[in-house]
């Protein structure tokens, strides 16, 4: 069966997020432990919706307290759970240990399909965005890139690797699945941390510079609390700072970037496969105020516990 919206009516414009949505567990250095919903697609989901933004997810959860547990969690932030997301034996499990500096590293119990397409309204999406797990790890990775292909000609396409190296076995192996997703996609959102696991010793402004040449119109190299770095397909290279804050954790962070630079698009006008061009062509002071505005809502989410990006209110 094919995947259907869950609930009223769509608006015209939505965005569509296609990815895996897990149980987060927070190992704290301290010895505790918490439970969060997560996955980064999920979460960029989220970030959407708490931006205001009408946004579905396509995804592989179980039928079981865990599963409930995130569609109630993605539903209180406005965004639509996909029927047809119910054949996981179990809701994947995710944990990450953080050390004394709130840095998360990952461990992982979960199996990725998508064994139902897209295929809820008259009106195409706006644009598709995914990556992390999702892209990678077959049997679902193979779906979810005939899945973009197949809206490709109507959507704008975002990817963000995300890469979880425990998962992906060795950049060998996990470097041609992002390529193919990389000459797909308009919007690459990727981490250095990333770029070091599959190019070790390159320059990422390099690899960002190079990847802008492939397909994509803009090229963002997230650097932490150093900030970020973007290249466009016109020849604009920039770099914004990062704001200053107390850091609790980073989990999150990034997806939170991801969402915030699809939303910033989305408001300058630049997404849906009609805006390609626009897209392309774009301005570097119109990026460099998308990235600043990313910046912020990512630091909102580190001065945080877990994946909890901010709320439109908040950055006013």
């Amino acid at each position: 069966m094919s995947a259907q919206p869950v609930g009223p009516g769509t608006p015209h414009e939505r965005a569509l997020v296609v990815g895996e949505a897990l149980i987060d567990v927070v190992a704290r250095a301290d010895g505790t432990r918490e439970e969060h919903p997560g996955g980064s697609p999920a979460n960029v989901a989220l970030g959407l919706g708490r931006l205001g933004r009408a946004v579905d997810l396509l995804t592989w959860l179980g039928v079981d307290a865990e599963g409930d547990l995130v569609r109630r969690h993605l539903a209180a932030s406005g965004v639509r759970v996909l029927r047809g997301d119910r054949g996981a034996v179990r809701t994947p499990l995710a944990t990450a240990h953080l050390d004394a500096a709130g840095v998360a590293t990952y461990e992982f119990e979960l199996e990725w399909d998508l064994p139902h397409a897209w295929d809820g309204d008259d009106v195409p999406p706006l644009v598709v965005h995914t990556g992390s797990i999702a892209a990678v790890l077959e049997p679902g990775a193979a779906r979810v890139a005939h899945e973009v292909t197949r809206l490709r000609p109507t959507s704008t396409v975002t990817y963000d690797p995300n890469l979880r190296p425990a998962l992906m076995g060795t950049p060998q192996h996990a470097l041609p699945y992002v390529e193919a997703m990389v000459a797909l996609s308009d919007v690459v959102k990727v981490s250095d941390e990333d770029l070091a696991w599959l190019h070790p010793g390159v320059a990422p402004a390099e690899i960002a510079e190079e990847w802008a040449q492939r397909g994509p119109a803009l090229v963002v190299v997230t650097h932490g609390g150093d900030g970020a770095f973007a290249a466009t397909a016109a020849g604009a290279r920039l770099r914004v700072a990062a704001p200053h804050v107390t850091v609790v954790d980073t989990v999150g962070a990034g997806d939170s970037f991801m969402g915030g630079l699809v939303d910033g698009l989305w408001s300058a006008g630049l997404l849906g496969a009609d805006r390609r061009a626009a897209l392309r062509d774009v301005a570097a002071p119109t990026v460099e105020a998308v990235l600043r505005r990313c910046a912020r809502i990512a630091a909102v989410t580190v001065s945080r516990a877990g994946a909890n990006p901010p709320r439109a209110h908040e950055l006013d």
